[in-house]
């Protein structure tokens, strides 16, 4: 199979909707029916399907939601991409937290745009990202500027932080990881000097808001 994505077919733009909502599917499979210059070939109830429908239709644009059963919308963009090289993929979620964005963009999504958008606004997003155009609205940049990359959590930081927001007391998230109490000590310092907090519930009040870590 080629690595390369079908471009425009009939002079169409070919579209991809991937969201474990069948309203917000419907919804878009609606508007898209509306413009003269786009087709919907597929729609995806979760990750792993919008993989499998991508190699099927290869389709033009993607639109991706990031939460979602099976995979999540990240790790189908990550499998997509690694795949096809140049295809073009829109995040769509009701998330707005940094991490959430930086990891559909790490991942090689072209933009991210969020659900109350208008859907005008996310019909203009697919001809834009199929031109070969990076998509990123002013809230979102803003979001991206407020938080500098150094303030990232590393994947185990995460990991231990999510399990505090579980409710898991040092010993037992030590318990859970392998490690020595004292090394989630020290994980929990980096954490908190990371995003600026003194304390653990303050830690996870601004990583859920944040989005670097989810409990759904």
């Amino acid at each position: 199979m080629s690595n390369q994505v079908s471009r425009v077919v009939g002079g169409r733009i070919r579209v991809l909707v991937a969201d474990d909502h069948p309203v917000v599917r419907a919804g878009l499979a609606a508007v898209i029916a509306q413009e003269a210059d786009l087709a919907l070939v597929a729609e995806a109830e979760n990750g792993a399907r919008a993989v499998a429908l991508f190699r099927e239709h290869q389709p033009d644009v993607v639109l991706m939601d990031l939460r979602m059963p099976v995979i999540d919308g990240v790790e189908a963009i990550r499998t997509i991409t690694a795949e096809f090289p140049t295809a073009r993929i829109l995040a769509l979620t009701t998330y707005e937290g940094d991490g959430d964005i930086r990891r559909a963009l790490e991942a090689g999504a072209q933009g991210y745009l969020l659900k109350d958008m208008l859907l005008t606004e996310v019909i203009t997003a697919v001809r834009a990202v199929h031109r070969g155009e990076r998509v990123i609205p002013t809230a979102v940049a803003v979001r991206l500027a407020e938080h500098p990359l150094g303030s990232d959590l590393t994947g185990r930081e995460i990991e231990v932080l999510t399990l505090v927001a579980r409710g898991l007391a040092n010993k037992d998230v030590a318990s859970v990881i392998g490690r020595a109490d004292e090394t989630v000590k020290v994980h929990l310092k980096n954490i908190f000097a990371k995003l600026s907090v003194t304390d653990r519930t303050e830690a996870v009040t601004v990583a859920l808001a944040r989005g670097l870590i989810h409990l759904d």
